[in-house]
């Protein structure tokens, strides 16, 4: 294991602590010796919150390099690109429908809904002219503000705009013990993701190059599609939208480490829980003891690194080289 590999995983592990022991109610060793009130705010809200997040952001970031390889385009992921807001769609449907729909009835609907979205997104990024991939973001956040919009609007008929709030804003002060547990289905997505990953980044070649190669290029897009939308339903439903963290971890993974999916999946899903982690660390004490969400903090941070992947394009071509040009067949 390298020096630097060694520094992240205890940045992480630091973080991690840290996020154990921040909060509203400071802990420490005279509150766990105190008719055991500590450990019980430890177990009940500090420990599945921090478990959260890291689902949250490591989810995130591998749906965000699914999403790449799928349009083949380094500037789209899953929140900005309509699957969100599509997600969150599909729960207001069916909390207006049946208001006494169950948690698993409502993130199927999302799923549905995501799905269905992520698909329209992706037939409108096939017309699009190859030798310009920055349209292909710019379609995306088009389309996700005309679903935000339209889910809004439902919402402000149906006067449900607060309930709306706890899907568009995502943040984690609402995470308890029994309440966050569908995020692990994220985490399986996760694990079954690295298990095709060779797949992939073949699939991320294109088409062609893809079908030449022996692969079956439609059925793993259409397994992509499903983990996509899977993990967006999943992360909406439970914490809500946190935009970016699918778009710039992936990218900037790439650039330090390559395309090799093999190798890089756990280092994005770290990166992705890590930064996420800080994000909502950084949410508790700026205003302390009150919170700001992690999803505007991280909004902030990740407009920024977005512009500095856009100002400062990677000097090496590898497999992009081969995917621009199939793109340009």
């Amino acid at each position: 294991m390298t020096k630097g590999w060694l520094i992240a995983i205890a940045l992480l592990l630091t973080g991690i602590v840290a996020s154990l022991f921040v909060g509203a109610i400071d802990l420490d060793m005279n509150s766990f010796s105190r008719s055991g009130e500590g450990l019980n705010l430890l177990v009940v809200s500090r420990i599945p919150r921090t478990l959260a997040v890291l689902l949250t952001g490591a989810s995130l970031a591998v749906a965000g390099v699914i999403m790449q390889m799928i349009v083949a385009n380094r500037f789209v992921e899953p929140m900005t690109a309509g699957a969100g807001s599509t997600a969150a769609l599909g729960v207001l449907l069916i909390s207006f429908l049946l208001p006494g729909a169950s948690i698993f009835i409502k993130m199927a609907c999302a799923c549905v809904t995501s799905l269905l979205g992520t698909m329209v997104f992706l037939a409108m990024v096939r017309r699009l002219p190859p030798h310009q991939p920055l349209l292909v973001p710019l379609v995306g956040i088009a389309y996700g503000g005309v679903v935000s919009a339209l889910v809004t609007f439902i919402a402000f008929q149906a006067d449900l705009l607060q309930y709306l709030e706890t899907w568009f804003l995502g943040e984690f002060s609402g995470i308890l013990q029994g309440r966050y547990e569908l995020l692990w289905l994220a985490g399986v997505l996760m694990l079954l993701a690295y298990v095709i990953a060779d797949q992939f980044a073949i699939l991320g070649l294109g088409q062609s190059v893809s079908v030449n190669l022996g692969l079956n290029y439609h059925q793993i897009v259409r397994l992509g599609l499903v983990i996509v939308s899977l993990i967006s339903a999943v992360t909406v439903v439970t914490v809500g939208i946190i935009p970016f963290v699918g778009l710039v971890v992936p990218n900037i993974v790439s650039r330090w480490l390559g395309d090799n999916l093999r190798r890089t999946l756990p280092v994005t899903a770290m990166m992705g829980g890590g930064l996420v982690l800080l994000s909502d660390l950084v949410g508790r004490l700026v205003r302390h003891p009150f919170e700001i969400p992690a999803a505007t903090i991280f909004g902030v941070l990740g407009a920024l690194l977005f512009l500095w992947l856009l100002y400062f394009p990677p000097k090496s071509k590898g497999v992009a080289c081969l995917r621009d040009k199939e793109r340009a067949r």
